[in-house]
């Protein structure tokens, strides 16, 4: 005898419930029961799809976290500035400080941060082909190292809204670019 139907909007109702409380409330308020009340579910229905928070999140993440664009501007230096403005997007968004706790979490949870892993590849693919296309065009002699340069433009805007609290501005966004596109050109002009 078979037992109920699947239902197949389910699993997409449980992430988009999981986002929007991680957007009003945060990773510390979420509870896998919250998700599934929201949802209009039962909890078992989240525990038989994830079993913890810390994955339920990754694969949320995955699904809701706003798109880097990949966006061909005609110039490295300008490639940059679209991508820092995606990722500003992110960094400025109320829920950014709630997933510091979801980052020391991943730890204990290697299938979520494998998730996480992939889903920060796929996220830096536009990154990637704007490097590509800089070294076809002739601005760089070589693509540079991913990750550097994903920690070049990244990372200050970490530090400014996790450590120094403050906006992301335009003028910031653009300071950002520019130091990223020196360094990246260094080596070029250097040679």
């Amino acid at each position: 005898m078979p037992g109920r139907p699947r239902d197949p909007d389910l699993e997409s109702r449980l992430l988009t419930a999981t986002w929007a409380i991680l957007s009003e409330e945060g990773y510390a308020a979420l509870t896998l029961a919250q998700v599934a009340a929201r949802a209009g579910a039962h909890r078992s229905d989240v525990y038989r799809r994830w079993p913890t928070k810390v994955r339920l999140v990754a694969d949320t993440l995955a699904v809701h976290l706003p798109p880097v664009s990949e966006v061909d501007t005609g110039s490295l230096l300008s490639d940059l500035r679209s991508y820092v403005d995606d990722l500003a997007r992110s960094w400025s968004a109320p829920w950014m400080d709630g997933l510091v706790g979801w980052l020391a979490d991943l730890a204990d949870d290697t299938d979520a941060e494998a998730a996480f892993q992939d889903m920060g590849l796929r996220r830096g693919d536009a990154l990637w082909t704007s490097l590509e296309r800089a070294v076809e065009r002739g601005e760089l002699t070589q693509v540079p190292d991913g990750d550097l340069v994903s920690g070049l433009l990244e990372g200050p805007l970490m530090h400014a809204r996790l450590v120094r609290r403050g906006p992301l501005t335009g003028d910031f966004l653009d300071a950002v670019a520019d130091a990223a596109y020196h360094i990246l050109m260094a080596p070029a002009a250097s040679r």
